[in-house]
């Protein structure tokens, strides 16, 4: 506990003299010659200007010790500091304070203290101006107010000091806040669902962003190398330069125009034009700042009305002599105008949400991981309304249990190192639904640097469906359509896979090599949809007469094998499952009209830790045991010697 008084604005304190940077430094003429004064005006044999740190007073200038500081708790102007007035000590051997002090008791044996608060701009209390006498004494009223003046020299050269380092933290600050802004507005600038240009006086495009290129069909550096007079359209350009010339002129301060651009291709496109200016400090002129909306449908919506009413004022005219057919021509002209005026609202309408809602869920965090921003794409994506998951952690919100301390941790790793591994790339992610529901989705997660910190912004992709069809797109890959087995082509990653498992473990592996016998004459008999059936039904029994860890394959036609891994007792367990398969295939088969009773010869190999064969070979193997059966007489095992 400490033995001396804490100032109530200590933090404060502190941070000011280390912002000073004036701790440990050299000695300085302008404080030597102060506490000179003190010295020779008070006649004392110690004067010093006492900068009081965290756990010691630090001499900045002294006078009769040849100590550069002392800890705090032994330091006389960690009491003075705490006090609005000067403290004076005449006697330190009867002040209960001090009488105890190391500094009062041994060398350089104290008697006498006089200090004074040295105050900053705002009043905080950094150090002291003190005269120490090894004697009791009393100092005047005037000798007194001479310290307090001396200390307040100290005090000034401590506030130029300070003032020196305000005005770079305000510089600071502005450039800060000039790059925010500009982090902004480049945000906006390449981000924007519209098209937005800075435009040269002469018409030359400083900067377009992706939304004007995709309208106009060039890239970004062909766009810059023309000019907007260069792909407006003849018909369009004297109407847009004399605007121009307006707005130049400041009969306006802005203008609107329909026109049109000339694509790449060649072909044209209307569009909706916003122009302003942008004037330096001294009133001339940058640049022009435009938005371009692309309104193509709009106009051919149009010019369609504009041609339905043409065609309904030719009926009209031609057509008064039948008003009852001309009503109801016009009736359903009127209809038809109406469906297109329909039209081009919802067009008017989806164009406007397409400008102020992301086809993406799209949510922003701060640096603490806590949600700041929500589109509606992301509430109809997790279902969480905006308004609930304002202030939420992340999280919390949408990341699955299992990889929430993996986010915090990612979080806290990038806020300290910089390091990173998702972001400004596509990834994919699990995340889970307000339901408790998980969805895969692609993201893209993007920093962005405002007021000295860091936010996220991440757009989200629900890819559900295409998960889905990749899934199916690999099981029919590798699976036969009849049957659900495996396939060939599996076979043959399947297979090479289980021999090197059994190399690892020391186990066996066996693998049968299955062909149905009198499988022709059933589909000769009954057709191929009976034996299609057939098909499937010994591929449900081979399925059902093996282990979870073995695997049933049709290779086609009537062709089927079957990996048996971790094979305990060698040859018997084999004879004796394969028996049981035998004993499976040969159970009558329902067919629609009749009953189908079919057999199969199945060839054996068997595989050994350490049999030096790949599995071409073994399957060669278990082809040449299965003709061996069949030779045999049919419906029977061989295993290959």
């Amino acid at each position: 506990m400490a033995t001396y008084p804490i100032p109530q604005d200590e933090a404060e304190r502190l941070n000011l003299l280390h912002a000073l940077n004036i701790l440990d430094t050299p000695s300085e003429e302008a404080f030597d010659r102060i506490t000179r004064l003190v010295a020779h005006i008070l006649d004392v044999p110690i004067a010093l200007v006492s900068l009081v740190n965290t756990d010691r007073q630090w001499f900045k200038s002294r006078i009769g010790i040849d100590a550069n500081e002392t800890p705090r708790e032994v330091a006389f102007c960690a009491h003075a500091i705490t006090q609005t007035t000067p403290l004076i000590v005449t006697d330190t051997t009867q002040d209960s304070r001090f009488m105890s002090n190391a500094l009062v008791t041994g060398n350089p044996n104290i008697r006498f203290y006089a200090g004074v608060p040295l105050r900053s701009i705002g009043g905080l209390s950094i150090g002291t101006l003190c005269a120490i006498d090894s004697k009791p004494r009393q100092l005047s009223p005037d000798e007194i107010s001479i310290l307090v003046d001396l200390a307040a020299l100290v005090s000034k050269e401590m506030q130029m000091r300070e003032a020196m380092l305000l005005s770079h933290a305000r510089s600071e600050q502005a450039i800060q806040a000039l790059e925010d802004v500009e982090a902004r507005f480049r945000t906006i600038f390449e981000r924007a669902g519209v098209g937005i240009a800075m435009v040269a006086p002469d018409g030359g495009w400083l900067r377009v962003n992706d939304a004007l290129c995709q309208i106009v069909g060039y890239s970004q550096d062909e766009l810059l190398k023309l000019t907007f007079q260069d792909i407006t359209h003849p018909d369009d350009l004297n109407t847009d330069l004399s605007l121009l010339q307006q707005l130049i002129n400041n009969d306006i301060d802005h203008y609107q125009l329909e026109k049109r651009y000339i694509t790449k291709s060649g072909r044209s496109v209307w569009i909706d034009l916003i122009v302003t200016k942008k004037l330096s400090i001294n009133g001339e002129l940058e640049y022009f700042i435009s938005i371009i909306k692309n309104i193509q449908e709009q106009k051919e919506a149009e010019a369609s009305l504009a041609k339905l009413h043409k065609e309904l004022e030719s009926r009209v005219e031609t057509r008064t002599k039948d008003l009852q057919l001309a009503n109801e021509m016009l009736s359903a002209s009127i209809a038809q105008q109406l469906r297109f005026e329909q039209e081009l609202r919802r067009r008017e309408a989806e164009l406007q949400m397409v400008l102020q809602n992301a086809n993406d869920a799209y949510v922003c965090i701060d640096h603490h991981g806590v949600i700041r921003d929500w589109n509606q794409q992301a509430e109809h994506t997790f279902g969480w309304s905006h308004e609930e998951v304002i202030g939420r952690p992340l999280d919390e919100t949408i990341i699955p249990a299992s990889m929430r301390e993996a986010h915090r941790a990612g979080l806290a790793r990038y806020l300290a190192t910089g390091k990173h591994h998702v972001l400004n790339q596509h990834i994919e992610l699990t995340a889970v639904r307000r339901n408790g529901m998980t969805l895969p989705v692609e993201v893209r997660i993007s920093p962005l640097f405002i007021d000295g910190k860091t936010i996220f912004s991440a757009f989200l992709h629900d890819i559900t469906e295409r998960k889905k069809a990749e899934a199916i797109h690999e099981f029919e890959a590798t699976h036969d359509a009849l049957t659900g087995l495996y396939n060939r082509r599996a076979m043959f990653n399947l297979l090479p896979a289980a021999i090197d498992r059994a190399k690892r473990t020391q186990t066996s592996l066996a693998l049968f090599y299955i062909d149905l016998d009198g499988f022709k004459q059933i589909n000769d008999t009954h057709g191929h949809e009976a034996g299609d059936s057939v098909l499937r039904v010994i591929g449900t029994r081979l399925q059902e007469s093996i282990r979870q860890t073995d695997t049933a394959v049709r290779l086609g036609g009537d062709e089927f094998t079957i990996v048996l891994e971790n094979i305990k007792h060698g040859t018997p367990d084999v004879n004796m499952l394969a028996q049981k398969i035998l004993e499976a295939i040969q159970q009558p088969i329902q067919l629609d009209s009749t009953t189908a009773v079919i057999s199969a010869s199945i060839g054996i190999a068997i595989h050994h830790a350490d049999d030096i064969i790949n599995a071409v070979q073994l399957i060669s193997q278990a082809d040449s045991a299965m003709y061996e059966a069949k030779n045999a007489g049919k419906a029977r095992v061989c295993v290959h010697k």
